[in-house]
This record gives C-alpha cells, sequence and structure tokens, in this order.
C-alpha cells in the first residue's frame, strides 16, 4: 500500500504526457492549416480549470476525467459561425487538410516515441547479457538442448547482445514461424545451433512470458546454496533456517548449489521437504513445508528465500549499452516500426482467436507496469512511456468511429463517393463505434481485475 502514491505519480506523468502530445498534434495541424482551435482540453467532462491564451483565445483546460482528451476545433456543424471566420472552420477544409489534421495525433505519438527511444539509446542502459540458465524438463528448450551457462549470440541469423533483444526476437518470431536457430555459445568457446520448437510460446493465448514456456530462463551461476535472505513470515522462516545455513541436501538428495536446490523446491508444491542444513559447523535437521504458488498457469513451489550472491556475479552478467546520434536515431526508428507492426499483428490475431484477449490491459495494468518500470530507473521508465505511446498511436488509427482511424475511414469514403456520409449514417456508425469501444474498456477492466486478484 505504501507504493500505491507513487504507482499512481508515475502512471499519471506518463498518461498525461501521452494526452498532452497526442492532443498537441491535433492542436499543431489545426493551426498549420488555419482552422481556428476553441478548446484545448486535457480529460473530459466537466472543465476544472482554464486559461484563454494567444490571439484566438484558445482555451487551455483540465477536465474532470483524466483519460484522455480533445481538441475542440471551429465547425459549423455544432454552432453557427460568423461569416468572417467561415473559412477558418474544420468542415470548410479540403479532405487532405482534415485528414492531416486528424492523423496528427497518432503521429505525433509515433514521433514521441521515436524520441524516447533516441534518448534512451544515447544515455544507454544496464542491461542483462542473453546468457541462459538450465531449461526445466520437457520444456522445448530442453528438447533443443539447451545448458546451463550458454549464451544467446544470434536468432535465425540476426544478431543478440541483450536478453531484452533475445526476448524480442523470440516473441516476434513465434507469432509466424514453428521454429527458430538459436546460435550460443558455451563457456568453453564452442558454438552450436539450437533449433527451438516455437508452438508453445503461445500455449496460453499469448498470456505472460512466452519465453518462460519455452524453457528459455536467464542464467544462474552455480552459486553455493547458502540462504542470503528470507521472506518475513515465509515457509522458510516460519521452520527455523536462518540467513547463511548452507543447503545439503534435501530429502536425502544431495544439492550441489543454489540451481539444484531452486528446482526442488518448484518441483515440490505443497509438499513437506526434509532439509540437510549446514550452520556453524553443524549439520541440522530442518522440515520445511513448500507454499503453492500458482505461475503462468502451473502450480510450483515456493518457502521464502534468497540466494547469497556477489555483487560482483551480477556485474559480470550486465552489459551497458550507448549508440551514437544517428545509430540511435536510425535504432529509434526502426524500434519504432518494429514495436507498430507487431501491435497490428497482435490486434489480428486476437480478432482470429489465435491470441488470447486476456493480453488487454487497462489502466489498472498500465499503473502497475508504470510503477515498476519507474522502480527499476529512467532508461526503463521512457521505454514504457514510449511502447504505450505506440499502442496509444495504433489504437488509435484503427478504422473505429469516434477514434482517429474512424475519421480517415469517413474521408476515405467520401473521397470515393465525391460527398461525406449523411449525419445520420456518420451518427449511428459512431454509436457503433462507442459500443466496440465499450466492450474493449470492458475486456480491459475485467482482465485488470483479474491479474490484481490472480496476484
Amino acid at each position: 500500500m505504501s507504493e500505491l502514491p507513487f504507482y499512481l505519480a508515475a502512471f499519471v506523468v506518463v498518461l498525461g504526457v501521452l494526452i498532452v502530445v497526442h492532443e498537441y498534434g491535433h492542436y499543431a495541424a489545426a493551426r498549420w492549416v488555419g482552422v481556428k482551435v476553441l478548446r484545448f482540453s486535457v480529460g473530459f467532462g466537466r472543465v476544472i480549470w482554464q486559461r484563454r491564451l494567444g490571439r484566438d483565445q484558445t482555451e487551455w483546460a483540465i477536465s474532470v476525467f483524466p483519460l484522455g482528451g480533445y481538441v475542440k476545433m471551429l465547425d459549423e456543424r455544432e454552432g453557427e459561425v460568423a461569416a468572417a471566420e467561415q473559412h477558418r472552420a474544420f468542415n470548410r477544409q479540403s479532405v487532405g487538410a482534415r485528414s492531416l489534421i486528424v492523423a496528427a495525433g497518432p503521429l505525433a505519438n509515433f514521433a514521441l516515441a521515436i524520441l524516447l527511444y533516441w534518448v534512451v539509446f544515447i544515455y544507454g542502459s544496464e542491461e542483462l547479457l542473453p546468457v541462459l540458465g538450465t531449461p526445466p524438463a520437457d520444456t522445448p528448450a530442453a528438447m533443443a538442448g539447451v545448458k546451463n551457462g550458454e549464451q544467446v549470440r544470434r536468432v535465425d541469423g540476426e544478431e543478440v547482445a541483450t536478453w531484452n533483444d533475445l526476448r524480442w526476437l523470440v516473441l516476434q518470431k513465434a507469432v509466424n514461424q514453428e521454429l527458430a536457430a538459436l546460435e550460443v555459445i558455451n563457456e568453453q568457446g564452442e558454438i552450436s545451433v539450437r533449433h527451438l520448437h516455437l508452438a508453445a510460446a503461445g500455449d496460453q493465448g499469448w498470456e505472460g512470458d512466452a519465453l518462460e514456456r519455452l524453457g528459455l530462463r536467464f542464467y544462474r551461476a552455480h552459486f553455493p546454496a547458502v540462504i542470503g535472505k528470507l521472506v518475513e513470515g515465509g515457509p522458510a522462516a516460519r521452520s527455523g533456517l536462518l540467513v547463511g545455513d548452507w543447503i545439503r541436501a534435501v530429502d536425502g538428495e544431495e544439492i550441489a548449489n543454489w540451481q539444484d536446490f531452486v528446482l526442488k523446491v518448484r518441483e515440490a508444491p505443497g509438499r513437506r521437504l526434509h532439509v540437510l542444513v549446514e550452520r556453524n559447523d553443524d549439520l541440522l535437521a530442518v522440515d520445511v513445508e513448500s507454499e503453492p504458488i500458482s505461475e503462468r498457469g502451473r502450480t510450483i513451489g515456493k518457502i521464502g528465500v534468497a540466494v547469497a550472491e556477489s555483487a560482483e556475479s551480477r556485474r559480470e552478467l550486465k552489459t551497458h549499452v550507448s549508440y551514437g546520434p544517428v545509430e540511435a536515431a536510425a535504432k529509434a526508428v526502426a524500434e519504432t516500426w518494429d514495436k507498430s507492426v507487431f501491435s497490428l499483428v497482435m490486434l489480428g490475431k486476437m480478432l482470429t482467436g489465435e491470441v488470447s484477449w486476456k493480453n488487454l490491459s487497462g489502466p489498472v495494468t498500465i499503473a502497475d507496469y508504470a510503477g515498476q518500470s519507474a522502480k527499476l530507473g529512467l532508461d526503463y521508465y521512457l521505454k514504457f512511456m514510449a511502447l504505450v505511446s505506440i499502442s496509444l498511436g495504433v489504437l488509435n488509427l484503427l478504422p473505429i468511429p469516434v477514434l482517429d482511424g474512424g475519421h480517415l475511414m469517413y474521408h476515405m469514403i467520401e473521397v470515393v463517393r465525391r460527398r461525406p456520409l449523411s449525419e445520420r449514417a456518420m451518427e449511428i456508425s459512431q454509436q457503433v463505434g462507442v459500443s466496440i469501444l465499450f466492450v474493449l474498456m470492458a475486456f480491459a477492466f475485467f482482465n485488470d481485475l483479474n491479474r490484481l486478484f490472480s496476484s
């Protein structure tokens, strides 16, 4: 609960920036083509703060419902317009000018994403190296022969520098193909190719971590099985285990390292484990009952302990990634394009049933991710903001009436028919659009609640 204000603040900043940028895109385009802007509002509903500025005395406002915003322009369809200003009305503009104004909002979101990625790529970030851990039995990674400590160099010939690169490439490829070739190098410098079957990535409708379902886990060095931290009130703490205890055996089987211990606990949800520990040169027997936890569709065991690992070992698994201004710009554009295309592909697969609607996220999940990314650091937070900005841009370009994409669809119809749709047709289509948006929002909100209570 103490983190709630921080998470809310992180969410409000993301939401505020994206709304302002989106609406400013509409505003700037309208001013550029000569349309008079009456109001620029962050939020909907009753205005709670306003100030008039500029030659046109545009009303800059904050409204009571913050999930969105709007730019109100001079328009003869919404009220009488003086003859001297009719040339500045939105409805008097050419189809091209109106389309530019409508498209400028989503385009501003894409431009913001490019800018944010560019800043992150120049600033640089600490990234995990793509080093693999021992995969669980019977997973695609285990069947492909993946071994602990192997570092991925390429996926289907594309270079992999970080763990995020690996996640993104595997996710992209799993959407469209069944097999991927992972070129890996082991700790002895030997290069191998692991042929990974990707179908399991989408076994649960793409909800959750696709890498986990494939058995691609981050490397855990072979640390001694020494307890470095206990969860207060957890099963291990209740049983009498202490920080510094060295786990020697579980249920009579020798434990060689921390990873052996973790696998043993995970595979025994709800079971009583007979643990042999070394403490102050003495061997002690301790019974610990593992707690069953649901993790990505299956039940595992946990006892509330963490390994005593060194800062040096963590540094060896990280790399600092940064680029020069020109290379960063090219990479930022590519990143924005790839994420936009992927969003459209996933939306298409939702419509065909290949991807679960559980992937839709609402404000609660976005607020959670905003807070988590902010805690990880500025680079993670800016990348999260860029991703949400892309999602907002893509969503607004969908041909759904009441969205920007719906208005662009009207303009295309107007070009083909050489006259606009009738007001009655637009009214009906907008009612349909509102219904579609309501259903999508209901799905997203339901998913938020489901994630909240299941966690």
